[in-house]
C-alpha cells in the first residue's frame, strides 16, 4: 500500500475536552474522557481506509484540555502530526471558547456524550454556539439515548455520524494542495472542460496544471516512458484485452498494420497520462528529469476531442485503464482522469473515490426510455426495477472496467470492490466480458479503441455532477439508485440505435414521489449537464456532508432527511433544509477563500 502523491496522509486529532476545575471535578473525569477519545480512535481506525490501501491513525492530544493553555499545546501537536481533521469528545461540561479548536481549515465535530451525570450535552451545545458565532461551522455529535457514566461504548448512531463526517473531511484534507491536470482544454465547446482555476484554488485548496497535448506527442515521438514498461504492458494487453467488432463502414475501416499500430499508441498513451500526473523515476534514469516529477496530479482529465482525435487515436482506451482498478502491473488503486477534460464530473468523481476508495464511472447521461418508448421498439416490456423506465448511461471514454459488474463477494453478489480486495478472478471476469472495439472513424478519425461491455448486475449506485452557475458558483446534483440488467433483447435493440461499440450502464434512480424525482423522466429532465459521475453504493449522504465542508450546496437529491448531516449552523439559516444550505455556503464563503 502506497501512497503515490506528494505530501503525507492527513491524520485524525482527537481532542478530549474536560472540566478544568481542579479539586475533585476534573480528577473524577481524566480517565473517562480519555477512554472516550480512545474508543472514538479505535473505531476509526477499524473502519476507515485510504484510497491507496493505507491505514488511517488518529492522534490523541496529549493531554485532557480543560483551558486554552492545554487547547493551544494540542494544536501545536496536530500541527507537528500533519493532522487534517478534529474531532472533539467530551462527556462533561467545559469552558466553551477557551477549549475549542480554532484553525479555520480543519474540519471540525463535536462528540458530546449523553449522559446524566455530567452534561456533556450542555457543553456540545455551548461549543456549537461558539464555533456558529465566530464563523467556524462545527458538526454536533449526540447520541439518542443517555449512557451511564463510564460506558465507553459507541452508540451505533453516534458511529454512524462520526464515520461520515471522518470520511467527508478526510476527503477534504486530501484533495488539499494537490493538482487537476488538464491535458489540453476545451473539448468541443463543452462548458465543464473550460477548467475554472479560481473554483479548485477557492473551493478545494487545488492547483490547476494545465499542459499541452503537443507535450503527449512529444514523449511518442521521442520515446519519453518507460520501455521495458511498455513491452511488458503492450504484451499483458495484447494476451488480456479483446478485440471487439468494427462498427465502421467498410470502406473506412483502418487496416491490420493500422490497427496493430493503434493499440501501441493507445498503450502509450496510457503510461504517458499517468506519468503526467504522478511523474516516474524510471524516467530519470532515462535521462529525462524534468518529466519523471509528474504534476502531483488527484485528477485530472484529456481533451482529446477534436483536435487530437481527428489527427491521433482517441483517449478512450487510456482514459478507461487509468479508471480501472488494475491494468498490467496488476491490482492497483484505480486513477480519477475524465473524458473531454470535464473537470465539473472529475471532482464528483474524485468525491466517490475519495469516499468509497473504488473506482468510478464517467459516462453520458444519454437517452431517457419510457416505458412505452421500450415496448414499441422492441415489443418487450421493461420489468423490475426498470419497469417505470431508466436511463442509458453511454460514453466512449473513461467508463473504468469495474463497472462491468463481474467483481463478486464470497456469496456472489456483484459490486465494486476497493482494490485490495479485488482478485485476480474478478479481473479475468472483467477483461472477458469487455471487448475493446476499433474507433467509431465518423467521431474519431484518428482511430483508436473504445471499450464494449454492458453492466450485468443490478448494482446501488449513485450519480452526481458538479455544475458552476454564473453568480452562484458550484452546485452538488446527487441521484441514488440501481444499475440494472435488462433483458438482453432489448439492450440489444436499444443499444444499437446509438453506438454499440461503447459501454453501457442502464440506470434506474430511487424515486420519492416529488420534484425532480416524482419520476425517471424528470431526473433526466433536471440533470445540469451531459456528463455523470457514478459511484458505487448509495452514498448520498456523504456527498451531502461532504458538499456542506466545501461550501457547495446541493440542488437536488433523493437522500432521507433523516441521514442528511451538516454543520449545526446550518440550522440558522431556516427550517427548509435546502434552502438553509444554500444560505448557509452563500453566508460562510468558499473554504480557502
Amino acid at each position: 500500500m502506497t501512497n503515490r502523491l506528494i505530501g503525507r496522509l492527513p491524520k485524525i486529532g482527537i481532542r478530549p475536552v474536560i472540566d478544568g476545575r481542579e479539586r475533585g471535578v476534573r480528577e473524577s473525569l481524566e480517565v473517562q474522557t480519555m477512554n472516550l477519545a480512545k474508543a472514538a480512535a479505535k473505531m476509526i481506525e477499524e473502519n476507515v481506509r485510504f484510497p491507496s490501501g493505507d491505514e488511517v491513525e488518529c492522534v490523541i492530544a496529549d493531554t485532557t484540555i480543560g483551558g486554552v493553555a492545554e487547547a493551544a499545546m494540542c494544536a501545536d501537536k496536530f500541527e507537528r502530526e500533519g493532522v487534517g481533521v478534529s474531532l472533539t469528545v467530551t462527556s462533561s461540561w467545559c469552558y466553551g471558547t477557551e477549549v475549542m479548536d480554532s484553525n479555520p481549515l480543519i474540519p471540525k465535530a463535536v462528540w458530546g456524550f449523553n449522559g446524566t451525570e455530567r452534561p456533556g450535552a450542555v457543553y456540545l451545545a455551548a461549543a456549537l454556539a461558539g464555533y456558529s458565532q465566530k464563523g467556524l461551522p462545527a458538526f454536533g455529535i449526540y447520541g439518542a439515548d443517555v449512557k451511564d457514566a463510564g460506558d465507553n461504548s459507541i452508540p451505533d448512531d453516534v458511529k454512524e455520524k462520526i464515520l461520515r463526517f471522518v470520511k467527508a473531511s478526510l476527503a477534504v484534507a486530501q484533495m488539499k494542495g494537490k493538482s487537476y491536470l488538464s491535458l489540453g482544454y476545451t473539448s468541443m465547446g463543452i462548458a465543464g472542460s473550460t477548467v475554472s482555476t479560481d473554483l479548485f484554488q477557492d473551493y478545494f485548496g487545488m492547483r490547476t496544471e494545465f499542459v499541452d497535448m503537443t507535450e503527449v506527442k512529444r514523449r511518442l515521438d521521442e520515446g519519453i516512458y518507460d520501455e521495458e514498461e511498455y513491452e511488458k504492458a503492450i504484451n499483458w494487453t495484447r494476451a488480456n484485452c479483446i478485440e471487439g467488432e468494427d462498427y465502421n463502414k467498410p470502406a473506412v475501416q483502418a487496416s491490420r498494420e493500422r490497427k496493430d499500430r493503434d493499440w501501441e499508441t493507445s498503450v502509450k498513451m496510457a503510461m504517458i497520462f499517468r506519468d503526467l500526473m504522478i511523474g516516474n523515476p524510471k524516467l530519470k534514469d532515462a535521462g529525462f528529469g524534468e518529466e519523471s516529477h509528474g504534476r502531483n496530479a488527484i485528477t485530472g482529465g484529456f481533451q482529446g476531442q477534436r483536435q487530437w482525435t481527428d489527427y491521433m487515436p482517441n483517449g478512450d482506451f487510456a482514459e478507461v485503464l487509468l479508471n480501472t482498478s488494475f491494468d498490467w502491473n496488476g491490482i492497483r488503486e484505480p486513477f480519477v482522469f475524465a473524458t473531454e477534460n470535464d473537470s465539473l464530473n472529475a471532482m464528483p468523481m474524485l468525491f466517490g473515490h475519495l469516499l468509497t476508495n473504488t473506482a468510478q464511472i464517467f459516462s453520458d447521461v444519454r437517452t431517457y426510455w419510457s416505458p412505452a418508448a421500450v415496448e414499441r421498439v422492441t415489443g418487450k416490456k421493461l420489468t423490475g426495477l426498470a419497469k417505470e423506465g431508466m436511463i442509458h448511461l453511454l460514453n466512449s471514454g473513461a467508463t473504468t472496467l469495474d463497472a462491468t459488474g463481474q467483481q463478486m463477494d464470497k456469496d456472489g453478489n456483484h459490486l465494486m470492490k476497493p482494490f485490495w480486495n479485488i482478485t485476480e478472478e474478478d479481473v479475468k471476469r472483467c477483461l472477458e466480458n469487455t471487448r475493446f472495439c476499433p474507433a467509431n472513424r465518423e467521431y474519431f478519425r484518428g482511430g483508436g479503441y473504445s471499450s464494449q461491455f454492458k453492466t450485468s448486475a443490478e448494482m446501488p449506485v449513485t450519480m452526481s455532477r458538479l455544475n458552476l452557475i454564473k453568480g452562484l458558483g458550484p452546485v452538488l446534483q446527487i441521484a441514488e439508485g440501481f444499475t440494472v440488467d435488462i433483458d438482453s433483447e432489448i439492450h440489444k435493440v436499444l443499444n444499437e440505435r446509438t453506438d454499440p461499440s461503447w459501454p453501457s450502464t442502464w440506470f434506474v434512480p430511487r424515486l420519492t414521489g416529488k420534484g425532480a424525482f416524482k419520476d425517471v423522466y424528470s431526473v433526466m429532465a433536471n440533470w445540469g449537464a451531459n456528463h455523470g459521475a457514478i459511484c458505487y453504493g448509495h452514498t448520498g449522504a456523504d456527498l451531502i456532508t461532504l458538499a456542506s465542508l466545501l461550501r457547495i450546496p446541493v440542488c437536488m437529491h433523493n437522500v432521507d432527511e433523516k441521514y442528511i448531516f451538516r454543520p449545526s449552523a446550518w440550522n440558522a439559516f431556516g427550517e427548509d433544509k435546502e434552502g438553509a444550505d444554500y444560505r448557509a455556503c452563500a453566508n460562510f464563503g468558499p473554504l480557502y477563500r
